[in-house]
């Protein structure tokens, strides 16, 4: 095991690069193997939530192919049909999206339930529902869903509640089942879009991504192709916040602006300047941090997963700040770790109450989760003295080179093995 260091009470300056997308990478990738062909998929983020999902298809008996750091190519042509691994697929929470791909290319699945962060229940009531509308049988055995189905047809269905989850994974189903399917009340987070525009890429006919309807004509057959994922809107939103947090001047690079818009806008009313270029944000803050009250919504909305990032920034802004989660029932884990760094909290159900204080002071902290970790990196970044991060992994699984790109920008964070922790107590 290890650790993050990190030496507080430095600005930040200069320029950081955003990988891809974590959450459209853990949904193209299982995609893939609907084409039963060669598809090359670029701009992939090296975390380990995307390392495990290539090893699932490896196992799988998919032919993969690294053509650089950040590009593979999958073969899913003699691909034979065969039960998920469990020891892998209890892992995370995306290989729920092999359910879904898996049915539309099989017709039928055996994949573990999601694992992945714990921050509240993760039913896949809807994924399930989903799944019978369009034909198939769905059983839940011994911790695996086991979907199977004589044929797909497609089917009208309307989600109870807005679920990314079975959005993709009715997509994915619904891309070779006969007819139209049409998904009502439908996602609309980036990833979505651009899992869609890669089915397209594939020969699906998938259209009203990004919209509340999302309609898909089934196809017969799908083919290879060379595909593009876009930049991690939930990275770029962590550069801006810690910016933000910690002041100075930073450039994120690779990013669509269009992305940001809901985290700029807080940014900006706690006391950030923004400049958006064509692919790239510019974040400086030399002026106190103010109060500002955020709530968390599905997209267009201000992203859950910045929520833990944010909190940092209301810790020690200026006055009364409000934070209400309306997307996780249990995302204030890590609330008990701000407190111990001097944070002034109070959490009643969805909402957090923060009187901002002068300054957080470095202690041992854990991540609790992927988000609420980088939030500690942003609460060690900004506190007075020396800050450890345990539980990294979880920050492993959706940041590429933490520890490189906040060096780059001027950050005293360092990863050590847990053997070193005690002098790094000894050094706080």
């Amino acid at each position: 095991m290890e650790n993050f260091v990190i030496n507080g009470g430095h600005e930040l300056f200069g320029e950081v690069n955003i990988s891809g997308a974590k959450n459209a990478a853990v949904a193209i990738i299982p995609a893939a193997i609907l084409a039963g062909d060669v598809v090359r998929i670029e701009n992939i983020p090296q975390i380990s939530d995307v390392q495990l999902i290539i090893e699932i298809l490896d196992s799988m008996g998919a032919g993969i192919k690294l053509i650089n750091r950040n590009t593979i190519e999958i073969d899913s042509t003699n691909l034979q049909y065969q039960r998920v691994p469990y020891e892998l697929s209890s892992k995370f929470r995306a290989s729920y999206y092999l359910i879904g791909a898996m049915l539309g290319r099989f017709k039928k699945s055996e994949v573990a339930m999601p694992g992945g962060c714990n921050f509240g229940v993760r039913p896949i009531d809807l994924h399930v529902k989903g799944f019978e509308m369009l034909g198939s049988k769905v059983d839940i055995i011994d911790g695996m869903v086991c979907a199977e189905a004589d044929k797909l047809v497609g089917a009208s269905i309307y989600m109870d509640v807005v679920s990314v989850g079975a959005t993709i994974n009715v997509m994915l189903a619904a891309v070779l089942a006969r007819g139209l399917t049409v998904i009502e009340n439908a996602a609309k987070e980036p990833h979505i879009v651009d899992l869609a525009n890669f089915l397209n890429s594939m020969g699906a006919d998938v259209r009203g991504a990004g919209t509340d309807v999302i309609k898909i004509r089934g196809v017969e057959k799908m083919h290879g192709c060379t595909y593009s994922i876009i930049p991690d809107q939930i990275e770029a939103g962590t550069y801006m916040v810690a910016a933000t947090a910690c002041g100075g001047d930073v450039l994120i690079k690779n990013v669509i602006p269009k992305h940001l818009e809901s985290i700029s806008a807080k940014l900006i009313e706690a006391g950030a300047e923004i400049i958006e270029y064509d692919d790239a944000v510019r974040v400086t803050r030399f002026k106190p941090l103010t109060k500002c009250n955020v709530k968390t919504m599905p997209h267009p909305g201000f992203p859950t997963d910045m929520q833990p990032q944010m909190a940092i920034i209301l810790s020690i802004a200026k006055g009364t700040s409000i934070l209400t989660e309306n997307v996780w029932d249990n995302r204030y884990q890590y609330i008990g770790q701000l407190l111990r760094m001097g944070a002034k909290i109070q959490v009643d159900g969805k909402i957090a109450v923060f009187e901002g204080v002068d300054k957080l002071t470095g202690v041992n902290v854990k991540a609790t989760d992927l988000r609420a970790g980088a939030a500690m990196i942003i609460a060690g970044l900004v506190a007075e003295g020396t800050t450890t991060v345990e539980n990294i992994n979880y920050i492993d699984r959706g940041y590429e080179d933490v520890v490189a790109k906040f060096s780059s920008l001027g950050a005293d964070i360092r990863r050590v093995k847990t053997a070193d922790k005690q002098s790094a107590k000894t050094a706080g």
